[in-house]
Formats: C-alpha cells, structure tokens, sequence
C-alpha cells in the first residue's frame, strides 16, 4: 500500500478517542477532519469555542477541521483514511450512512471496542460485521485495521508516550498506517493479528468490571484487596487468552499490549474500572450505571458483557466452566445477590478434594 504524504484522514466520532488521535495525526501534518455525530454536538460546540475538550480535558491539535453531522458526505469525500471513533451502538448505524461515500479510502481503522449481534442473532467481531454491512451496502469495504493496547484518550491527546497496537491480515497495510501515523510519542506495535486485537479489546472492558469491583471493596472496607484482584487479573487474561484462540487468533496476543497492557491501563482509570468500584463499593448495578450515563460516561463493559457471554456460548459447549469470571461478571452486573461471593468463586482456584482447611 502506498499513501500519499501527507494524507486525509476523516476521523468519524469527536468523542475522547477520537479527537485523541488527531494529536498524532496532525504532528505528522496530515490533514484531518473530525466528524461529530448529532450526540457530539456538545463536544463540537466546545472545540468551535477553543475549549478544552469536554472529555480528555485537552486542546485539540491545532488545524483539525469540525465537521457536523449533516456534512458526512463532504467529510469522507477525498478521504484516504477513515478512522471509526464511535461508541459500539452506534457502528452500525454510522457505517451504513458513511460506507457508500467511502470509495476513495485505502484503509478504515477502527478504535471502537466491541461486538455486534446480526440479525440473525450471531455475534460476531466488528471487522467482520463492518464488512457485511459494506456488502449489503453494495461497497467494497477497504482493509480494516484494528487499532487497541493500552491507550488513555487523555494522555494521546497530550502526546505523553504511548504504545498502540496496530493489527491487520495484510500486515503490509498495518505497517503503511503505523508508518503515516507513529510519532515520537505514540508509538505503534504491528501485527497481523487483527482477530486477537478485536477480541482482547471489548473483553478488557468486561474485566476491568471486575478489577474495579476489588477497588470498590477495599472504598467500602477500608482495607486493602489486593489479593482478590490480583487473581482476578490472571484468571482474566486467561480468559481473553482462550477465547481470542477460539475466534482464530494468537494467545500471544492476550499477553500483550493488546491484552494484559490494556487491560493493565483500564482497569487502573478506565470508566468499566470506576463502574465496577461503584459496584464493589455497594451501589446497585442499575443505579450506577444511570449515574454514569448521567454524567456522560459509557461504559462498555456492560453490553459487551452480555454479547461476550452469547459469543462464548456460540464456541464453547461448556462456556459457562471454561468462562467462569467472564459469566460472573455478568451475573455481577445483572444484579445477582452475593456479587464478592460470585466473583470470588470465578477468580480463585477450587477447592482440592482433600487436604483444604474449610
């Protein structure tokens, strides 16, 4: 793949992540359009104003145009690259309004972490769920690569050093966007790898519930939990691990930045992490997550925890023992009623059959 230097980027999504990434982009001197959806307007006003954005609390690069939503198709026009930014929910919808004006792009990248359920009920990965909604679009969708690791939107936005993990098939075409897009600080990681990329990324969502929810003990109790989330963090990584192994990929990359960095990084400060101490510190699932929704925080751990447990059950004829942390959390965020007892017994190992005090 050759790209022209300096290339456009139409960057669909101006929340956290997407306005984020317009900091390494415009340090390479590409042009950049960041496009905002009817939800983003907030964000868009802000930045018109030369506010900090609402989300990362920083700037955003000098020289990147706002684009509104009713200006899509001027948006993607010459576009070379096309980065989805947008929440889980609102791929499909995006997608299928952006994909018949995307012919001129080399590549699509994707920072969006989740899955999507088609109609006929499958679970599948976003790539592959991108490219049927290009197909039933009658486009040809471009290579899509896979953009994860362990990336606060917040720090990217202040170029402080990063590492991200670029995936692809072709991993060609990951090298070239790596190539364009890497600065000093944000350094980029490549791998063909891409199903591992897109399985580790929604499922450290669903785990960083649960490193949260030890967090939230140790809030309630006044003493530490440390132990508890430390199992927790193994038996997760675990988890990604057999599971990105299932849909085709690398546990390798489980181990990686993809999966333990990731998972390192939001289960320190991510916003599933600060559901799950919300939880952990004795509040209701229901409640918590409105108070988050109110304060304009997604978390998506909690749908992608109920995709994850479906697309578990589409693999594996015992999901539920071969998962078990995994089906907890769900329980856990379905409001079950012994939440430490529930987690504790997915997290830790059994009992021996003998020899165990009880």
């Amino acid at each position: 793949m050759t790209l022209p230097n300096p290339m456009t980027v139409t960057v669909l999504g101006a929340g956290a992540m997407g306005s984020a990434l317009c900091t390494p982009l415009r340090a390479r001197g590409h042009t950049v359009r960041l496009w905002g959806t009817p939800l983003d307007e907030d964000i868009l006003t802000a930045l018109e104003g030369g506010l900090p954005h609402p989300r990362t609390g920083e700037h955003l690069a000098d020289g990147t145009e706002l684009v509104h939503d009713p200006d899509l198709e001027s948006a993607l026009a010459d576009a070379d690259v096309v980065v989805v930014a947008v929440s889980s929910d609102g791929v499909r919808s995006i997608v299928e309004r952006a994909a018949p004006l995307m012919g001129r792009a080399q590549a699509l990248a994707l920072t969006t972490k989740g899955f999507l359920r088609d109609a006929e009920g499958t679970v599948r990965l976003l790539p592959e769920s991108i490219e049927r909604i290009f197909s039933d679009s009658a486009a040809v969708p471009p290579p899509i690569v896979a953009i994860g690791g362990p990336c606060k939107a917040n720090e990217v936005a202040a170029s402080r050093p990063t590492a991200a993990v670029f995936g692809c098939s072709d991993i060609d075409v990951a090298r070239s966007i790596a190539g364009a897009v890497e600065t000093d600080g944000y350094r980029i990681h490549v791998t063909d790898d891409d199903r591992g990329v897109e399985v580790a990324a929604p499922l450290k969502n669903v785990y960083a519930i649960a490193l949260g929810f030890a967090d939230g003990l140790t809030t309630r109790t006044g003493q530490p939990w440390h132990d508890l989330r430390s199992a927790v963090f193994s038996k997760a990584v675990d988890e990604i691990a057999d599971m990105t192994e299932a849909l085709g990929g690398s546990a390798r990359t489980a181990w990686g930045l993809s999966g333990v960095g990731d998972l390192e990084v939001t289960g320190l400060s991510g916003r599933n992490k600060v559901f799950g101490e919300r939880l952990g510190s004795g509040e209701a699932p229901a409640e918590a997550l409105q108070k988050m929704i109110d304060a304009h925080q997604t978390v998506e751990g909690v749908p992608a925890s109920g995709l994850a447990v479906a697309l578990a059950s589409q693999l594996f004829d015992d999901a539920a023992s071969r998962l078990p942390l995994l089906h907890a959390i769900r329980r856990i965020v379905e409001g079950c009623d012994d939440p430490l007892l529930v987690l504790t017994t997915a997290a830790l190992p059994p009992l021996q059959a003998s020899g165990s005090s009880r």
